[in-house]
């Protein structure tokens, strides 16, 4: 048995890239060549670097061909474990070039704690639903766990199941966050240096009630893995969650750009394309407009040179995004294929510049993508006085036509409020607020791309109604705290509200961070 506990870096040819990724102890039945690979493999792997990752367990794997686990290790590189399966074919050839069968591939692991590896993975790249199958992998996990308790590898890939199946089955008690949160916690308390751990502390506590409790390993994990582009980022989570938005820009201009030094042709621009999106959007926050006119140029010349839809969708979202935080509002031509974010941004523009036929046009285009006819949307053949669909009747929507919905009613609200009817806009938002709210709050980037409570205290300010916009303004505030726009509208309405304390401290709070042109008081 051979056991390491080591300051793991990366050789050639990935260290002209990678320096440090953290330390471990992983002891397993593999020769030393191949252990140091393997080391390697699985301190990538826990930051999510998936091409460096798979390198390392394939030189394990020549080093040591019947070593298990670096086909273990190799398996858990082709699918993002928070996001929806797209690659089961590439882990199945894997666990194939191990062995024929699962019996086969079991044999040549030689101690219980390599076969629960192996066999948790046997479950996860089965026959059947890829959300039944990430849940009997926790539950395999699970096991492997009450085998091995002091175990911190199994800990940290434990916490790692819980937090996939989670999200496999849309679990909105945070219960599994929290658990996952504590297990890896523990892991920190021993080794701090543990890149899963603290990695996936961050991903626990990402939202912003239990985000404070993750600001430490955010800090943390920035240090112990400074060279993987997705370990760079992801301290942004929690920098988000607390409105740091200085730390937010800076951290994913960082990991833009160590993941566009490693991309060549035929990768996908996966973390340019996000560390892009969440840099644009700290920007926007910061009032660095040049800063996020510049991450949308990043973006076109990734598009260009990719020709990936990764990097395409990206551009259309910081384009739109762009338009929406800035309102430097501007009607287009835009393709029948155009993103939701783009049709909305051209919807608002649409409004904002007196186009109600462009404005009519773009809203039957939500409506359609937010499954809802045009009359639940307030357009332009809707009864006045008809209310929007019933919360209710969102309930079995996905998160993703729960925001279309948002964006939906939102354009609605604003074409009824450039009519005069802000007592329709102000019906239509509430119900837009009650869906966001039956919605996680948003992981990064405001999600709907203008918050509705945002919207409905601007809309409320307008009418008269400072009070009611402080408060909605306020609500907001603690889905997305700092948001700049927000933190704007609640001091200018508790000012017209006659509570000028609590418009001091907005205003104090803005001008914290806030680089650009003065806001109007």
């Amino acid at each position: 048995m051979i056991v390491f506990a080591v300051l793991l870096s990366l050789s050639a040819p990935v260290s002209a890239q990678l320096e440090n990724v953290g330390s471990l102890s992983f002891p397993t039945s593999a020769n030393p060549e191949a252990q140091r690979h393997f080391l390697r493999g699985v301190a990538i792997l826990h930051s999510f670097g998936w091409k460096q990752a798979i390198a390392e367990f394939k030189l394990a794997q020549k080093a040591d061909p019947d070593f298990a686990l670096a086909y273990w290790g190799e398996t858990l590189c082709y699918n993002h474990p928070l996001n929806a399966e797209s690659d089961p074919a590439n882990p199945r050839a894997v666990l194939g070039r191990l062995g024929s069968t699962p019996a086969a591939r079991v044999a040549k692991a030689p101690t219980p704690r390599e076969q629960g590896f192996l066999q948790a993975v046997e479950a996860l790249w089965a026959e059947g639903d890829w959300r039944a199958r990430r849940v009997a992998y926790m539950r395999a996990m699970e096991r492997l766990h009450a085998a091995f308790p002091a175990d911190d590898e199994v800990t940290t890939f434990y916490a790692l199941s819980l937090l996939s199946a989670a999200r496999a089955q849309n679990d909105s008690t945070f219960r599994p966050e929290v658990k996952a949160g504590a297990l890896a916690m523990d892991v920190v308390r021993r080794n701090p240096n543990h890149p899963g751990a603290t990695h996936y502390i961050i991903h626990a506590f990402d939202d912003p009630v239990h985000a404070p409790l993750a600001l430490e390993s955010a800090f943390l994990y920035a240090k112990v893995v400074p060279a993987v582009s997705h370990a760079v980022h992801m301290p942004t989570h929690i920098f988000i969650q607390h409105g740091m938005w200085q730390e937010v820009a800076r951290q994913n201009i960082r990991a833009f750009t160590i993941a566009k030094e490693l991309w060549q042709p035929g990768d996908s621009p996966g973390d340019m394309a996000h560390s892009g999106d969440w840099g644009q959007y700290g920007f926007l926050q910061l009032g660095d407009y040049s800063g996020a006119r510049g991450r949308i140029q990043a973006f076109e010349e990734m598009a260009a040179t990719t020709k990936h839809a990764r990097a395409i969708s990206g551009l259309a979202l910081v384009r739109a995004r762009y338009i929406i935080e800035t309102e430097e509002w501007m009607v287009q031509d835009i393709a029948d294929s155009a993103s939701i974010a783009t049709v909305f941004a051209n919807g608002l523009s649409a409004v904002a510049t007196g186009d109600a036929a462009v404005a009519d046009r773009m809203l039957a285009r939500l409506a359609v993508s937010a499954k809802m006819g045009v009359q639940e949307a307030g357009g332009a053949h809707a009864d006045h006085g008809a209310a929007p669909a019933p919360a209710a009747a969102t309930s079995a929507l996905s998160e993703g036509d729960k925001g279309a919905r948002v964006m939906a009613l939102e354009l609605g609200a604003r074409i009824a409020e450039s009519k005069g009817d802000r007592e329709k806009a102000i019906k239509m938002l509430r119900e837009a607020v009650t869906i966001e709210e039956s919605m996680r709050p948003p992981i990064g980037a405001a999600d709907p791309i203008k918050p509705s409570h945002e919207l409905l205290g601007e809309v409320l300010a307008r009418a008269g109604q400072h009070a009611n916009a402080a408060a909605a303004f306020d609500a907001g505030l603690e889905r997305m705290p700092n948001r700049a726009r927000s933190l704007h509208g609640a001091a200018a309405a508790y000012a017209a509200a006659g509570q000028p304390d609590r418009s001091r401290e907005r205003w104090t709070t803005l001008q914290s961070f806030w680089i650009g042109t003065p806001w109007p008081k």
